[in-house]
C-alpha cells in the first residue's frame, strides 16, 4: 500500500532529523510513486468527470451565497447526489441550509467535507485581471469555497462506481461546511453526534498549492460572541439624562479591550464589529450589540482571553448602568490533523502531481500577480511542496471549525491548487480565478488525490487502525476536548438574511446555465485570459 512507503520515507528522514527539531517541511526523497490498480482507474474516472467538476465549480461561484443562506447551493448539490443514489438529510442540527448525504453500508465510514459559503462585498468577474464586481456591493466567493464540493463529489462518484463494481464494503458521507466564515456550524455538528461512527474525515480546502499537514497547523482556534447591552431610550437633546446608552457601553467595552491588547500574548488575535449601534442620533440607544472574535493558539488560552472579555463587558455595563447579555455565535477548536492519513494522502499527491497548466493559465496568473503588486511574479506553481510537519514554534493566523471535527475523529485537510499566489484573503481578488481553468484543473487534481486516499482507507484496514491509534495514543492524551459551545447554544441561522435578501434577486441574473453554455466564462463573455479592462481602453 502507498501509505506504507510514505511511512518508510518518514522513518528514514526522522533518523536524520530528530522529531523535536523539525520545524520545516519534510523533503521526501526517492522516485515518485505511481498510482496503480484501482487507484489508477479511479484517477482516470475523475479525469473523465472533469466536465461535472467544472460545472459544480462554476455553478456555486455564480450563486454567491453567504453563510447560513446557502440554499441554492444546497438545492443544486443535493440534486446531484440524490440522482446518484445518495440518501439526503436536509436541515441537520437545526440549520436549514445544511445537508448530509450517505451512500453504501459497512466499514469504513469515510466522511468528505468542504465549506460552501462566500464573503461579503467580494462579487467579482472571473477570468479578468482588474476589479469588476458582477453586482456592486454583493457577496462573492472571495475565499474560493465554490470549489471544494466539486472535488468531493467528483471523487465520491468515481469511488462509488468502483465500490459497486468490485463489491467493496464501506460508506461514503458528504457534508458541507455551512457558514464557515462565521465558524458557526461544525462544532454544532460535532455536538449533535454527526461524526459518531465515522472512521475518517477527509476535508478539502482551496489553496494555490497541493499539500496536507499533520499535528497542529499554523493558525488559531476561536470563540465568536456577541454582547448586547440594554439601556433606556430618551430624547438626545431634550432629556438625555433620563437615558442609559447601550452604545456608550459598547464603546467603553471596545476602548477597554483595545487597551488590554497591549498586554495580551502576540500570538492572539481579536477583532470586533458593531452590528447594532442604535437607530438615529437624537434617540439615546436603548440597545446596542458588538460582535467579537477571540483567537488564540490553545483552548486554555482562548478560554482565558474570553474570560477577560467577559469581565470587560461586565465592567462596561456597570459604568453605564445598563444590563448585558451574550450569545455564542461560533466556535473553532484548535486543529490537530492525523499523521497516518496525511502521509498516505501526501504519497497520492506525489503520484498525481500538480496540474498541467496552459500558457494562457500562466499568463493569467502572472498578470494577476502584477496587478496585485505581488512581491514575486512567479505564475502558477508547477511543483509539489514538501509535506508540512507541526512547527516547533507555533504561528498565529486564521481559524477553521474543522478543528472541532478533528477532536472527534481522525481528520486531515487536503489543500488543492485552484487559486493563485499573491491574492488577498477574504477579498474580491481571491475570487478572480475561481471560475476559470485554474480552478477547474486544480479541483480535478485534488479529486484524484482524494479518491485515491479514499481507496487507501477502503482497501487497507491497517491505515484506519493506524489513524485511530495515532488519534488515541498521540493526539488525545495531550488534550481533553471540551467544546466551546453548550447544549443551550443555538446556531445563528438568522445571520446574512438581510444581505442575501437585498442581493439575491440581482445575483440570480448571473446564475450559470450549463445547458446553454459550456463554461461560466463563456456565459459571461470573458475572452480568457482577459488581461486588460476593455472599458479602460
Amino acid at each position: 500500500m502507498q501509505h506504507f512507503f510514505a511511512l518508510i520515507a518518514f522513518v528514514l528522514l526522522s533518523a536524520t532529523f530528530p522529531a523535536s527539531a523539525q520545524d520545516e517541511p519534510i523533503e521526501v526523497e526517492g522516485p515518485l510513486p505511481q498510482l496503480s490498480g484501482l487507484q489508477a482507474e479511479v484517477a482516470q474516472s475523475v479525469g473523465d468527470k472533469q466536465k461535472l467538476t467544472q460545472e459544480i465549480v462554476d455553478s456555486l461561484f455564480s450563486f454567491s451565497e453567504l453563510g447560513f443562506q446557502e440554499f441554492e447551493t444546497q438545492r443544486y448539490l443535493t440534486e446531484i447526489l440524490e440522482d446518484s443514489g445518495f440518501t439526503i438529510e436536509r436541515g441537520v442540527s437545526g440549520i436549514p441550509s445544511s445537508w448530509w448525504a450517505t451512500w453504501g453500508s459497512g466499514k469504513p465510514v469515510i466522511a468528505l467535507g468542504s465549506d460552501v459559503d462566500g464573503i461579503p462585498k467580494s462579487s467579482q468577474l472571473p477570468g479578468v485581471t482588474y476589479r469588476q464586481p458582477m453586482v456592486e456591493g454583493a457577496p462573492g466567493h472571495g475565499e474560493g469555497h465554490n470549489s471544494g464540493q466539486a472535488v468531493n463529489i467528483t471523487a465520491a462518484l468515481a469511488v462509488k462506481e468502483i465500490m459497486e463494481r468490485e463489491n467493496l464494503p464501506g460508506t461514503i458521507v458528504l457534508w458541507p461546511g455551512i457558514a464557515e466564515e462565521l465558524v458557526a456550524t461544525k462544532a454544532w455538528f460535532a455536538r449533535d453526534g454527526r461524526y459518531e461512527g465515522v472512521d475518517a474525515v477527509l476535508f478539502t480546502h482551496v489553496d494555490d498549492e497541493m499539500n496536507v499537514s499533520w499535528g497542529q497547523p499554523t493558525g488559531t482556534g476561536l470563540i465568536s460572541v456577541e454582547y448586547t447591552f440594554h439601556g433606556v431610550a430618551a430624547h438626545g437633546a431634550v432629556d438625555p439624562w433620563k437615558g442609559k446608552s447601550a452604545l456608550d457601553a459598547v464603546e467603553l467595552m471596545n476602548i477597554a479591550w483595545n487597551y488590554r491588547r497591549e498586554h495580551l500574548h502576540p500570538l492572539q488575535r481579536s477583532h470586533y464589529v458593531i452590528v447594532d449601534g442604535g437607530d438615529q442620533p437624537n434617540v439615546v440607544p436603548s440597545e446596542a450589540t458588538v460582535w467579537y472574535f477571540i483567537r488564540e493558539m490553545t483552548a486554555d488560552k482562548i478560554r482565558e482571553n474570553f474570560a477577560k472579555l467577559q469581565r470587560t463587558a461586565e465592567g462596561a455595563a456597570m459604568m453605564t448602568d445598563t444590563t448585558m447579555s451574550r450569545r455564542i455565535v461560533g466556535a473553532a477548536y484548535p486543529r490537530h490533523f492525523n499523521k497516518p492519513i496525511a502521509l498516505a494522502m501526501y504519497d497520492n499527491m506525489r503520484a498525481v502531481g500538480m496540474p498541467e497548466w496552459s500558457e494562457d493559465d500562466q499568463a493569467f496568473a502572472r498578470a494577476f500577480q502584477e496587478f496585485m503588486e505581488a512581491e514575486e511574479v512567479t505564475g502558477l506553481r508547477t511543483e509539489l511542496e514538501p509535506i508540512n510537519e507541526p512547527l516547533e514554534i507555533p504561528e498565529s493566523g486564521g481559524s477553521d471549525d474543522i478543528g472541532d471535527v478533528s477532536w472527534n475523529v481522525p481528520t486531515v485537510t487536503m489543500r488543492f491548487p485552484s487559486n493563485i499566489e499573491g491574492r488577498t484573503g477574504h477579498h474580491w481578488s481571491s475570487a478572480i480565478a475561481m471560475a476559470t481553468p485554474v480552478a477547474h484543473k486544480g479541483a480535478t487534481a485534488g479529486a484524484k488525490v482524494l479518491a485515491a486516499t479514499m481507496l487507501d482507507l477502503i482497501q487497507d484496514e491497517s491505515l484506519v487502525d493506524d489513524a485511530w491509534k495515532y488519534f488515541r495514543e498521540e493526539q488525545a492524551p495531550n488534550e481533553t476536548y471540551v467544546p466551546f459551545i453548550s447544549d443551550d447554544d443555538d446556531p445563528a441561522t438568522e445571520k446574512n438574511i438581510r444581505i442575501m435578501s437585498e442581493y439575491k434577486g440581482r445575483l440570480q441574473k448571473f446564475y450559470y446555465d450549463p445547458a446553454k453554455y459550456d463554461t461560466y466564462l463563456e456565459q459571461l463573455g470573458i475572452d480568457y485570459p482577459q488581461l486588460t479592462d476593455p472599458d479602460a481602453e
